[in-house]
């Protein structure tokens, strides 16, 4: 068929509406001065090609909705249904907070979106999220928060604020923070399924959603928090096979490591860079946005509710130390992987049109020519990675609504039972809600959806990260501060989501906004905590009184 060059673009786009009908697209040889873009039929699956896939995904269903049924036994009150009796040990809790830490918005979405953008520079990014948001998380908060959240015997973060600062009001307003943010972002996970399920199945969007909600729902309502940590550990194991074998298949269809590095210093885009090797380059061509993104996504994870609930779950404070060495190494094959995959991303550009199918494109086009069988298992490493995180998310909502909302304020009295039923209930709800929201954000394409999901992470963890990271360590933290925090970095993010092009020009980006909430935030807490009054002694007595255990050190005679 013959495209005039002009318009060989928009063919492009044409074509790629029908994605199941074509393999590829290849531009022609000049033919008198004319160039010809021709589609390449997708050849027919084969049965066992399929039935390879199907197999690996039933398997996965199968221990999944059994591990939520064996759980159920012991999911009997709040404290079993919402942290696995505080009784988890660190293999648990490092992979439960690894895996709700990287989910196919990482894969698909981040992975390819920052690798096109900063090459393989892009690893720093996975390399922060290993070192800053899981290492030193890990250090910072994991024991602190484990001694202080049983002292005040306190759930969930809200709760935290509550006990913590002796306010139901601080409790409340954390608590609406958490409604209004977490389920946008929850209903973002879904985003990142539809290619890679239309490319390995041919199912529909809406398919993908409804099957990866209902297996989350059965396992997280049958078993609470220890069926999502037992899970979190085989949907670990599965990410971390999945992306070590995606990575070198990718090298390897590219003619190893070195040959890949090689071809990508040929690639040039004026839009982003002139200078060449820029896209293999240590810093790639854009070392301050690059670094924004670093400082989001790893220190973020300091103020998100479904990550640092994690620490109030661990067995011990003797257990943190193994727990933060295995969360920092999952980090690094993980998200490290994820990111050094995207960077060669460019690789693919003859196949990719970016403007008309977006970044999320990227990863499922470089993962096209794949085996089967390796095909099957980043099905199963992305629904893992959703299914981990959707789960987190889902039972953070339930578990504070219900312990921090309903409780004490609709409903008075509410006897064990009765939470659990409630916050079981609660997880469909929100299930089903994040399931609308995503369908119909799809389907309508409404762009305000896509940017209230963009900006959710950066307006909890601006909210949130100061005014808990400054209740563990420091006494003299009020009320005042951690409302001027709520306040600034969830209005901040509001107004970005309404009124962006009003801010700074590196403000406008969401990433950045974010990034800049929360070390803002780290400036606004201690200010505002010192020029109003401290709040009453016996709450800080009675917070710090656990830091203040007797410790036994070894005794040498004297020589």
């Amino acid at each position: 068929m013959y495209v005039p060059d002009e318009d060989v673009a928009a063919r492009r786009r044409q074509i790629e509406v029908v994605p199941r009908a074509f393999d590829r697209l290849v531009l022609s040889s000049n033919c008198g001065g004319r160039a010809f873009l021709r589609a390449v039929p997708r050849q027919k699956e084969g049965g066992y090609r399929m039935a390879i896939k199907l197999a690996l995904l039933l398997v996965f269903f199968a221990i999944t909705v059994a591990i939520g049924l064996y759980c159920r036994r012991h999911a009997t009150d709040v404290n079993s249904f919402v942290l696995g009796g505080r009784a988890v040990g660190p293999w648990l809790t490092a992979f439960a907070y690894g895996t709700s830490y990287f989910s196919a918005v990482i894969f698909v979405g981040y992975a390819g979106q920052f690798g096109w953008k900063y090459g393989v520079a892009a690893t720093w990014i996975g390399l922060g999220n290993a070192f800053l948001g899981s290492m030193l998380a890990w250090i910072v908060l994991g024991r602190r928060t484990r001694l202080m959240t049983q002292q005040l015997k306190s759930a969930t973060m809200p709760e935290f604020f509550g006990r913590r600062y002796g306010s139901k009001a601080l409790k409340l307003g954390a608590s609406a923070i958490v409604f209004i943010f977490l389920i946008p972002y929850t209903a973002s996970l879904y985003n990142g399924l539809s290619r890679l399920f239309a490319m390995a199945f041919n199912i529909d969007y809406t398919v993908c959603i409804a099957l990866m909600a209902g297996l989350t729902a059965v396992y997280v309502v049958a078993g609470g928090y220890m069926a999502t940590a037992i899970n979190d550990f085989v949907q670990g194991i599965v990410m971390i096979g999945g992306i070590v074998a995606v990575v070198l298949a990718v090298l390897n269809s590219n003619g190893g490591l070195s040959a890949a590095m090689a071809s990508l210093s040929q690639v040039q885009d004026p839009a982003v860079s002139s200078a060449p090797g820029a896209f293999t380059s240590l810093f790639g061509p854009k070392p301050l946005e690059l670094l924004g993104v670093v400082i989001l996504t790893s220190l973020g994870t300091w103020g998100l509710p479904q990550m640092v609930q994690k620490f109030y779950a661990i067995k011990s404070e003797k257990q943190i130390f193994k727990g933060t060495v295995i969360s920092t190494v999952f980090a690094v094959v993980i998200a490290g992987g994820c990111y050094f995959l995207g960077g060669f991303g460019r690789l693919y550009g003859d196949r990719i049109d970016v403007a008309a199918s977006g970044f999320d494109s990227i990863i499922p086009t470089m993962l096209q020519s794949f085996p089967p069988l390796l095909i099957g298992i980043v099905v199963v490493l992305v629904l893992s990675a959703s299914m981990s995180t959707l789960s987190a998310l889902v039972l953070a909502s339930s578990s504070t609504l219900t312990l921090d909302f309903i409780k004490g304020t609709i409903v008075k009295k509410m006897d064990e039972k009765r939470q659990v039923l409630v916050m079981r209930v609660l997880i469909l709800v929100f299930i089903a809600i994040s399931v609308i929201i995503a369908v119909f954000q799809y389907r309508a394409n409404v762009t305000f959806i896509a940017q209230l999901m963009g900006v959710s992470w950066g307006a909890l963890a601006g909210a949130f990260l100061a005014p808990f990271l400054y209740g563990l360590y420091w006494k003299r933290a009020n009320r005042a501060g951690v409302w001027a925090s709520f306040l600034f970095g969830a209005g901040i993010m509001i107004l970005n989501l309404l009124a962006r092009p009003s801010f700074p020009p590196l403000l406008q980006s969401p990433i950045n906004c974010g990034a800049f909430a929360m070390l803002t935030g780290l400036v606004i807490v201690p200010v505002v905590s010192l020029l109003t009054k401290p709040i009453e002694r016996n709450l800080i007595d009675e917070a710090f009184e656990c830091y203040r255990g007797k410790i036994d050190a070894p005794v040498k005679k004297a020589a």
